[in-house]
């Protein structure tokens, strides 16, 4: 049976739609499979940070999306008395990305922008209305069952990855199961529309209040949003009446300042897949991990994925890497998303704390780790890969690799091109690199390198010799350790 594409991603999502940007710019052909037969129109995801604004970048669509977006400089934790217990700054500023910090965003406007992008490119195709019934596997690739309203549709492809979500049919299918990272809490969020800014808080902000723990959050252009606990004894029905939401903004005094868009009731949960690949299928986003929004690395994990497995699949469809390097997608990807969960979850229990004698001990650690200089300025910087298609041992191997930005805005990326590139102090004088020089000059020092290979998803491969840099290159790509 022929192969109808190279790659079948099932789910239309900001995860999926990555996916299949990056392998059709790569000359895979992708196709999508979405069972819903429009973009999802409610606010969801809220942020995006500066590396996954890169991501964006390389997928066309990074300038569409920060027209829409909005910064903010400060994440402040605040106890039931508005006192700071921490305090994020900077968030507004360039990040290592070559993109401001914290972007908030209205998921559906960033859908868009990549539906746009996608509809561009020849190799891809998506197809709404196009739900996953079954799959087969065989040594060559997978055969796919779809329900469509025309009837069953049959797929054949080399490759299949679940971007389906929580609910994930394809990791159902699978048989794989989820490690639960014990963090699950009943949130009620509600998005509004604004009418004046002048009156909402310009900062985002997590209230530790026992009595009703609170997150109010900036949003894309022209909405805002605020989650609240839900408490033992409430049910969704009652905390999405529309009385009872009025009652919960009252004390923000914005009657008249905001249109409520959306309520809708969450379980806020931290799960981890077992497997991210089994053979010929793969999961990513949502279907890999669940994290609680706390650190606003939802939608980013699913992107960071896509970076992660889209040059990785294109290496092995085009014959250029043995199918082994698919194996080295988990090893790199988990430690990140572990990372990431973790830093939800501690703020989220920081957070959800109901207890006033727990809320008091709370308060008061944190009122002598500021006195004391003891409290983070940022969230922590995220483990850079460990292992996996890296140069261990030589200096910054596994470290994700700077978007230096020229005088006149120039981005680095642009000069790179889509594949692995390596780049050495001598090559600081060329044409394309000059604008650059000086920022790259700056890592070179810092690293004590001579030259550096970096991957296509900006993460250094190694650090050294070029031709040795070249070669190891090389064998590591044919090379990969594991599975087929």
């Amino acid at each position: 049976m022929a192969f109808d594409c190279d790659v079948l991603v099932i789910g239309g999502g900001p995860t999926g739609v990555t996916l299949a940007i990056l392998l059709a710019q790569r000359g895979v052909k992708v196709m999508v499979a979405e069972k819903e037969p429009d973009i999802y129109p409610l606010p969801r995801a809220a942020h995006i940070d500066h590396e996954c604004m890169r991501i964006l970048q390389e997928a066309g669509v990074a300038d569409e999306v920060m027209k829409t977006s909005r910064q903010v400089s400060r994440y402040d934790f605040l106890n039931a008395r508005g006192e700071v217990l921490m305090q994020f700054e900077g968030a507004d500023r360039i990040g290592q990305g070559g993109w401001p910090a914290a972007n908030m965003i209205h998921q559906p406007s960033v859908e868009a922008a990549l539906r746009r992008s996608l509809e561009s490119q020849e190799k891809a195709a998506l197809h709404t209305q196009s739900g996953l019934k079954s799959f087969d596997e065989d040594d060559e690739g997978i055969t796919a069952r779809l329900a469509s309203p025309g009837g069953e549709r049959l797929v054949r492809a080399r490759y299949l990855v679940g971007a389906d979500g929580a609910r994930s049919p394809v990791r159902k299918a699978s048989a794989i199961t989820f490690e639960d990272l014990s963090f699950e809490e009943p949130w009620l969020v509600v998005d509004v529309f604004v009418d004046d800014y002048s009156r909402l808080p310009t900062a985002n902000l997590q209230i530790c209040n026992p009595e009703r723990p609170t997150t109010c959050v900036l949003m894309g252009a022209g909405r805002h949003r605020w989650e609240f606990m839900i408490l033992p004894g409430e049910t969704a029905d009652q905390v999405s009446d529309d009385a009872f939401v009025e009652k919960l903004l009252e004390p923000w005094k914005v009657k008249g300042a905001v249109r409520i868009e959306r309520k809708a009731v969450y379980t806020f949960r931290a799960r981890i897949a077992r497997e991210w690949r089994k053979g010929r299928v793969l999961l990513a986003g949502d279907a890999a991990h669940q994290t609680p929004p706390f650190a606003g690395q939802g939608m980013c994990s699913g992107l960071r994925d896509a970076a992660n497995l889209g040059w990785k699949l294109a290496a092995v469809i085009a014959g250029n890497a043995d199918g082994k390097l698919l194996d080295t997608y988990q090893p790199e990807r988990e430690p990140n998303v572990r990372a990431t969960i973790a830093m939800a979850i501690m703020m989220g229990r920081m957070v959800c704390t109901t207890s006033k004698w727990s809320a008091f001990l709370r308060d008061l650690k944190f009122k002598f780790g500021r006195l004391l200089g003891k409290l983070p300025a940022s969230p922590p910087d995220y483990p850079p890969i460990s292992e996996g298609l890296i140069a261990l041992g030589s200096a910054g191997a596994g470290s994700y690799f700077p978007q230096a930005i020229a005088a006149d805005g120039a981005r680095l990326d642009a000069c790179t091109g889509r594949g692995h590139w390596l780049v050495s102090r001598a090559d600081l004088a060329e044409e394309s690199i000059a604008p650059f020089a000086a920022q790259l000059a700056v890592w070179f020092d810092k690293a004590g390198a001579e030259a550096v290979l970096v991957r296509p998803d900006h993460y250094v491969f190694g650090t050294g010799r070029p031709e040795t840099l070249v070669q190891a290159w090389d064998r590591a790509i044919s090379h990969s350790p594991g599975g087929r």
